[in-house]
Order: C-alpha cells, then structure tokens, then sequence
C-alpha cells in the first residue's frame, strides 16, 4: 500500500493528496456517523388479530366461564355419585375410580384444570374465541353428562329364585 501511495504522489501530486488525506481521515469520518438501529421483529403472537380487542386472561368473562366450568364440574361429580348409588354403571371411567371418591373428585378437578389450561394457551396464540368456546363446550358437555345420570332410572337388581 506504500509504494502505491508513493507513486501516486509522484505522478498527480493533487489525487495523491486526496486520496491519502481521505484514508487518513476515513476511520474518523465513520466514528461520527451515528448507528442506525435496526427494525425491531415484531413477534407472531404479538401481532393484534382485526376485530377483537386485546383482553387479559383473568378478565371478567373467563373468571365466569371458569366459575362455570368448575360448577359443571361439581355437578357431574354428584350426578355420578348419585348414579352408582342407584345401581347404574360408569361408561366413561372405571366404577373403582367413581367409587373412590377422593381420586374421583381429583380426577373431576383436573379435568377443569385442563380446560383453563387449554383456554389460556389459545389465549396466548391469539385464538381468543377458541379460548372462550373451549369452556363453553366444557361446560355443555359436563351439564349434559350430568342431567343424564340423573334422568337415568334406577336399576333393580334381577329377583332371585
């Protein structure tokens, strides 16, 4: 590089001078210039979806579908009881679970925690009507199961001879 500048000065003293003044001053010229941030990425699940508004997980209307979904819930949880006790036998669970009832309301109160549990990940994708059917589907399902069992009639046991 310095022999190149060297006979570069030679033959056109003023585009020698140039061109070193400005590799001189080059480094420092860039040191000024201030540095352009890039863009930030805007996230997929950050990205507002057109025509619902943005609404916490806790608000209102869950808290009341979750109440729902818990009650409904409750309500099965009896109605399977009170179904065994007249002599019916369980078709979605085994009847040693439904008989023993700590693991059975267990069972009941994780079946609500899987639904808030589902909820809230549509909740975070952006699925915000998902995020509400999936309770209202619970709790038509659970209602239903329950007014079954209790319109169900009692089996009486075969007479014996």
């Amino acid at each position: 590089m310095r022999k190149f500048r060297l006979a570069l000065l030679k033959k056109c003293p003023l585009i020698g001078f140039v061109v070193c003044g400005t590799s001189l001053f080059l480094p420092f010229a860039r040191a000024q210039e201030s540095p352009v941030a890039p863009a930030p990425k805007q996230q997929i699940g950050a990205i507002p979806v057109k025509g619902f508004a943005e609404h916490r997980f806790w608000d209102g209307t869950n808290r009341w579908l979750f109440a729902g979904t818990g009650a409904a819930r409750t309500l099965d949880y009896f109605s399977t009881l009170n179904m065994r006790r007249r002599g019916r036998e369980e078709i979605l669970l085994t009847n040693d679970a439904v008989d023993n009832h700590a693991a059975f309301a267990t069972i009941e109160a994780a079946g609500t925690g899987v639904s808030v549990g589902a909820a809230y990940l549509f909740h975070r994708t952006g699925h915000h009507k998902l995020e509400r059917w999936t309770s209202i589907v619970h709790i038509s399902v659970a209602t239903t199961g329950a007014v079954r069992n209790y319109c169900l009639k009692t089996a009486h046991p075969a007479p014996t001879p």
